[in-house]
């Protein structure tokens, strides 16, 4: 090394410097032609061999090479090679100047492991697009998982920059660390409690981005848009984005409506209100009337025929409407509407179907349609469900039956005309 500096002396002497001049260019002068070499690597590895893998993986079927060999990563790769000759020539200029050299090095070090960060979290972001296109990876909540990667690599690499510039080995700043552990799990309790519930919601297939979940406590009712390590993001159906830490989700309970839209099938189940002074025993009339309704046509003719078999046999007086067997005009709703629901061109006639009365209370006798719409989305899923009930409610009448509601101020004032 001694030889270089001596030689770069010579040459500058020879070209008519005084030996003083010669002394304090010399070293200036290796450092130009370290820089030049630098660069001249730099455009070689750069723009010529890290041009030829692009051009070359860009040519293959293979999708995953192509995001793997990003150009970003390729170039902070590149940045490797001048860095390291720059190290590898240092000795040749300041070979005389120990303390400049350490230092110097050191620098470059630095820059090293900076670059070194970099480049994996790079890839390891490349490595998190190809496992969210992966089919065996698909709807796995991944993004928390990979972030903490990057958190432990950029640690780690904080470390070791750390035992560089203090001269120190990283398993004694490790080890220095670990007195401290306790601290440091307080001041990143959120983000291990994150992490791990993150686990636990891609483990247990509870949750995964394009989901939609209804939660009422945190008033969430939209599509899951993103999963991270400390956070969960949803676009409720307003358009407003509620942020919500893992553990809520895993600590409290959620709807995830995933499985109907898998299947797809949405259940309709809604009541309404009969005003059960309007039920009654059906008579010749009502009878004759309801015959001719084609849907329940059938029914109200093997009705008749099994009733008055079940009258005649057993010696029944059917002159009094209590005596016997007979029909109803709310039975004979009820079968009408479950010949109406089968007839829809929506229902998932694979799922369960009904029509069932339910509890009497203050406001009449409830009668539940329940059944599932192939139409899950949104709006058809509405549009369906006001279809049956505008028919439903509209045809009640017909059954000479009333709908129950409460008294309205049209309804009393029509009442009081009636009373003067």
């Amino acid at each position: 090394m001694e030889e270089v500096l001596s030689f770069t002396n010579l040459i500058l002497q020879s070209l008519g410097l005084n030996p003083n001049m010669a002394d304090k260019l010399d070293r200036f002068v290796i450092l130009l032609v370290i820089a030049l070499l630098a660069f001249i690597t730099d455009i070689v590895v750069r723009k010529i061999l890290v041009g030829i893998v692009y051009n070359i993986v860009k040519k293959t079927k293979n999708k995953w090479d192509d995001l793997f060999l990003d150009k970003k990563l390729l170039n902070d790769l590149a940045l490797f090679a001048p860095a390291v000759l720059v190290y590898a020539l240092l000795p040749l200029a300041f070979q005389q100047e120990p303390d400049i050299l350490f230092w110097s090095r050191k620098f470059i070090l630095v820059f090293m492991s900076i670059l070194l960060i970099i480049t994996i979290n790079t890839s390891i972001g490349i490595v998190q697009k190809i496992a969210e296109v992966s089919q065996r990876l698909k709807g796995k909540t991944l993004n928390g998982f990979f972030q903490i990667l990057k958190i432990i690599v950029s640690f780690t690499g904080a470390i070791i920059i750390v035992s560089i510039i203090i001269d120190k080995s990283p398993t004694t700043l490790f080890a220095g660390l670990g007195a401290s552990a306790a601290v440091l799990m307080l001041v990143f309790k959120d983000t291990i409690v994150g992490f791990v519930s993150g686990i636990l919601l891609s483990s247990n297939k509870m949750l995964r981005v394009g989901d939609w979940i209804t939660c009422k406590k945190h008033n969430v009712n939209g599509v899951v848009i993103e999963i991270s390590l400390n956070t969960v993001k949803i676009r409720n159906f307003d358009n407003t984005i509620i942020t919500m830490p893992p553990y809520s989700l895993v600590s409290d309970s959620f709807q995830n409506w995933r499985n109907m839209q898998e299947n797809g099938a949405r259940r309709i189940m809604r009541s309404i209100n009969i005003d059960m002074h309007s039920v009654k025993f059906c008579t010749k009339e009502m009878i004759e009337k309801y015959r001719k309704i084609s849907l329940i046509k059938d029914y109200i003719d093997s009705q008749e025929k099994q009733f008055y078999e079940y009258n005649l046999q057993n010696g029944i007086d059917d002159s009094v409407m209590v005596n016997g067997m007979r029909l109803t005009n709310i039975g004979v709703f009820r079968a009408y509407l479950q010949r109406y629901i089968e007839n829809q061109p929506t229902i998932d006639k694979n799922q369960i179907y009904m029509i069932r009365q339910m509890e009497p209370t203050e406001n009449g006798l409830p009668i539940q349609i329940y059944f599932f719409t192939t139409k899950f989305q949104w709006v058809a899923y509405e549009g369906v469900m006001a279809d049956v009930f505008d028919h439903i409610i509209a045809v009640i009448p017909e059954f000479d039956l009333n709908v129950f509601q409460n008294l309205t101020s049209k309804d009393i004032i029509f009442n009081d005309i009636k009373l003067t």
